[in-house]
């Protein structure tokens, strides 16, 4: 698939992603006895290089991690996405966008099994159909996959019918593969309206954006790539990074690095947990 043509989109639509996030931030619990996140998005970089014990979190389940259960009511519909959890101690969410990447998705998936952590995968179905046995390696470790559409068009310059295609036929390939239908949504380019919000809690998903940018489709670098994750760190953040869509070498060698020191910093990652209504 060639969507490095469409990553360059990206530049224009950052000015609008940052938008969504000041409007105001929706706020999830991942853990039902932690208390909401006080502060603003992408605020903690002071905060994220404080030294701190082990975290004693680290060898125990993930807190969105739970038996198979029946897909939640259909939300409300939301006029911003969600940007940040809230949750037992340091909690945080890794996120990987427009997979599954035989390349790239395996070293992830192997990273993320060492040391006992759950991510999300926001899949595109073009990629997704072509790799399923990818989606039900997630499904096995516990990992949440997320619908990312079909092709990865920017779904603002689509009219409904189209939009409701490209979910919904990501959706399809994500149940018959993972073993369930996604929950949650994200619009490429981070590109909301009012439209993809009522077609994606229509189809039983919750929008979910990020607070932490790790810009690592540019291909800034490896240590680039970490310092944008260390220093963004704090209770609460979702980081978007990428397993597809172009070369993610940098992407798998930084996880590799900063994920043990965020957990030997004291932070908990974890998945958010969808309730029923």
């Amino acid at each position: 698939m060639k969507k490095d043509k469409l990553f360059t989109r990206r530049r224009v639509l950052i000015a609008g992603a940052a938008f969504l996030g000041a409007a105001g931030a929706r706020v999830l619990t991942a853990d039902p006895t932690g208390s909401p996140v006080r502060g603003t998005p992408g605020a903690g970089g002071p905060q994220a290089r404080q030294a701190l014990k082990p975290s004693a979190y680290r060898l125990e389940p993930m807190t969105g991690f739970t038996p198979r259960r029946p897909t939640p009511d259909k939300p409300a519909v939301r006029r911003e996405p969600i940007l940040r959890v809230s949750g037992r101690g340091r909690a945080m969410v890794l996120t990987f966008d427009d997979g599954p990447d035989p390349r790239y998705t395996p070293s992830i998936l192997r990273t993320l099994r060492k040391h006992d952590v759950r991510a999300m995968f926001f899949v595109c179905g073009e990629m997704a159909v072509d790799n399923k046995d990818l989606l039900a390696e997630m499904a096995d470790d516990g990992h949440i996959v997320g619908n990312h559409t079909w092709t990865h068009p920017l779904l603002t310059a689509l009219g409904r019918s189209e939009i409701r295609s490209e979910i919904a036929r990501t959706s399809d390939v994500i149940e018959d593969a993972y073993g369930e239908r996604p929950v949650w949504f994200r619009a490429p380019y981070g590109a909301w309206n009012r439209a993809t919000f009522q077609i994606g809690a229509d189809l039983g998903m919750e929008p979910l954006a990020w607070t932490v940018d790790s810009l690592d489709w540019t291909t800034p670098g490896t240590a680039t790539i970490i310092s944008r994750v260390e220093e963004g760190a704090a209770p609460g953040v979702i980081v978007l990074s990428h397993d597809a869509g172009g070369d993610r070498s940098q992407t798998v060698r930084a996880l590799r690095d900063y994920l043990p020191e965020l957990l030997d910093s004291g932070y908990h990652i974890t998945v958010p947990r969808r309730q029923n209504s």
